[in-house]
Order: structure tokens, then sequence, then C-alpha cells
């Protein structure tokens, strides 16, 4: 008869920790993520480790995994002995992505006409939906689900490659919209996602990739070459609503593991 190791609560506490590092990191990244794509976090915006390991209750080694990975999409410069800043395009940058951005959405597009099932259809309808009630009322959620209506059909070509580069260059985009955008008119317009839809579901290959250039160009072209000035604001208060949502996050988990 096998007993019980002494210490076999310190291996199964160790084992608990290295499994929530990651978590912890990947939930930090995802919150830092959503706030430059809804423009909370600006371009130029100084990502202090202690500050965002305060306001999430991580430590600074967490926090540095989660703007490494954001640094690697290149949505965050890592500045030898000056700390990380969201990254700010140039302007030539910003033209040279938001080419191929719309090379890889004429792929998508490709693989997508004719071939989206109904619930696809509705799901992306919903989508779009959604989108449009927050208009007006919720900006930064607006601006959000324009960029997942991308990563959402890019994720149903079945292709993780192509999922994760949309990602990472619609997230890109937002950045360039943040800075060199028209007022109110960063985010893409919701009657060009649904005519997005209407010709995916089609089948006309020619039209479907023709509306999608044409509604990434408009989205390029909302932009101007000036600059928007930044106003500095604390970033503790920033991200006081992303921070909710991951505690939000940490408790479902808890309940999930106590059920099991």
């Amino acid at each position: 008869m096998h007993t019980i190791p002494k210490h076999a609560s310190y291996f199964d506490v160790a084992k608990r920790t290295r499994r929530e590092a990651p978590d912890r990191s990947g939930l930090i990244y995802k919150a830092l993520r959503n706030a430059m794509i809804e423009q909370a976090l600006m371009p130029g915006a100084k990502l202090p480790e202690d500050a965002i390991g305060e306001r999430f209750g991580a430590s600074r080694t967490i926090v540095r995994h989660a703007l490494e990975r954001l640094a690697a999409e290149g949505l965050v410069e890592l500045r030898r002995n000056r700390g990380a800043v969201v990254a700010s395009p140039s302007w030539d940058e910003a033209r040279d992505i938001f080419d191929v951005r719309i090379g890889l959405e004429r792929l998508i597009v490709s693989r997508l006409v004719g071939r989206l099932t109904p619930e696809q259809i509705k799901v992306l309808e919903a989508l779009v939906d959604s989108e449009e009630r927050a208009r007006g009322n919720n900006e930064p959620l607006s601006i959000r689900l324009a960029t997942e209506f991308h990563i959402v059909l890019a994720e149903m070509t079945g292709s993780p490659v192509l999922a994760g580069y949309i990602s990472e260059i619609a997230s890109r985009c937002g950045l360039i919209l943040a800075l060199y955008s028209r007022p109110h008119s960063s985010d893409c317009a919701v009657s060009e996602h649904r005519a997005v839809i209407t010709a995916l579901a089609s089948g006309n290959a020619a039209r479907a990739t023709a509306i999608m250039v044409e509604h990434l160009e408009a989205v390029a072209s909302r932009a101007l070459i000036v600059p928007r000035p930044q106003k500095e604001r604390d970033i503790k208060e920033i991200l006081s609503p992303y921070a909710a949502d991951l505690g939000s996050a940490d408790k479902a988990r808890s309940q999930r593991a106590r059920g099991r």
C-alpha cells in the first residue's frame, strides 16, 4: 500500500503555479491588446511593468512575458533601459501594412467565397449586428468588434496560419488608425461589413474580392497623414476596466475548477 508523500501538497501548489503563470500572462496580454484595439492605450503610451503588475495583481516577470508577446506581434516597442511603449508605426509603414493586409484578405475571400455555411453567415451577421448596436453607445467596443469581424472571417478558413496573421495585422492597423484617422471614422463601416457578407455568400469570387478590397481601401483612406495629438492619462486608470474583466475571468475559472 502506497502512502501519500509528505510534501504532496507542496508539489501540487508548484504545479498549479506553473500552470497559472502562463494563464495570467495570457490574460494580461489579451487585456493590453484589447486596450490597444479599443484605443484606450494609444500609440506611444508608456507601459511600465510595475504599474501594470500592480493593476493586474501580477509580478513584473509575468507582465514582461505579456509585453514580449505583444512586441513579437509589432504592437509594442521594447526600448533598452527605457521600458516598453505602445508601437507608433510611421506613415510609410502604415501604407505597407495595409497593402499586406489587403493581400491576405484577398486570399481569405478566395477560400470562403461560395463556401460559407448558413451557420457561419448567421455568426457573421450577429457580429455585425452587435457592432451596429455598439455604434454611438460604446465606441471602444464598436472598434474592437470591427476588428474581430475580420479575425472571425480568417478563422472560418480553418487555417491557423491565416487567422494568426490577420489577428496580428488587423491589430497593427488599429494602431495606425488610432494615430492617423479622422475623428469618429477609424473603425470599419457596418454597411461595408454587410456588403462583404453578401458578396461572400453570392459565390461570385471577382465581386467578393472587389468588395473586400474596396472596403479595406476605404478604411485606409479614412486616415490622415498628420498624427492626432495624444492626451496623457495614468495607465492604472486606463487599465482599470480591463483588470476588472480579468478578475471576472479568474473567478469563472475558479468556479469551473471547483465544479470538477
